[in-house]
């Protein structure tokens, strides 16, 4: 899974800056933003500065993973009859493959 994360310039050089998030320094490459500056939010994805944020962007997105962390907490497995597991299943699975087809069972035929 790919993750971006929000994070604030601190210092610029070129396409090169420092940016910070919770107190954490990572230096990024920020040639696809317009004109960054130190103080802007940008938009951070495997090192690269991908989009830029407004403080409220910012504001909004934490108050969203926030959220999250604590509807991480509400169920519990004694508060569902088929517990924690089954409710952090996708919605779509697909079907089993037959005996001995991909997984299981010898692996793959050749």
């Amino acid at each position: 899974m790919c993750l971006a994360v929000p994070t604030r310039i601190v210092e610029l050089t070129g396409d090169r800056a420092v940016v910070e998030i919770g107190g954490v320094r990572r230096e990024a490459n920020v040639s696809f933003i317009e004109s960054p500056a130190v103080g802007d939010y940008v938009l951070l994805h495997a090192g690269f500065a991908i989009e830029k944020w407004s403080e409220e962007d910012v504001r909004e997105h934490n108050e969203i993973v926030r959220e999250a962390l604590l509807l991480d907490e509400a169920p519990s497995p004694q508060s569902s009859p088929k517990g924690r597991r089954e409710l952090l299943r996708p919605a779509f699975s697909p079907p089993p493959l037959p005996p001995g087809e991909g997984r299981g069972e010898g692996g793959p035929k050749v």
